[in-house]
């Protein structure tokens, strides 16, 4: 019940921002026309605002700066969490490899400094994969 709460208050605001800030322009189109046009957008990967701000922009030759379209793999928290997922996924292969190349020094050189740099080296990722973790 309260995350409901916190989501309406987010929304309110965000509208409340969005009305302030914007002019909503409405337009019809046929419906082919829409479909295409989405799917371009997601193909492309930019928002369908995004393309027609910039097609306004241009085609009233407007020195206003519109904020570059979001083209980044990472612009929602779903995407991003996949992203951290994949990092942990390969520092976990890169501790297992530096645990093996621990583990490969000759015990002559167990109490040298070669020996403690790469023990150093794995508790330090076994920090960052327990930080990376943690993140969401």
């Amino acid at each position: 019940m309260e995350g409901e709460i916190v989501s309406i208050s987010a929304n309110k605001a965000k509208t409340k921002w969005n009305s302030e800030n914007y002019t909503q322009i409405k337009f019809s189109v046929s419906p082919q026309i829409a479909a295409q046009f989405k799917t371009a957008c997601a193909s492309a990967n930019v928002s369908m605002a995004s393309v027609l701000t910039r097609f306004i922009i241009d085609y009233t030759q407007s020195a206003y700066q519109a904020k570059p379209a979001v083209t980044d793999y990472w612009s929602t928290k779903r995407k991003r969490r996949k992203a951290i997922e994949e990092i942990v996924i390969t520092m976990e292969q890169l501790h297992d490899a530096q645990e093996c190349a621990r583990d490969n020094i000759p015990e002559n050189f167990r109490d040298s400094e070669i020996y403690e740099s790469a023990e150093e080296s794995l508790e330090k990722m076994e920090e960052a994969l327990e930080i990376l973790r943690g993140i969401y």
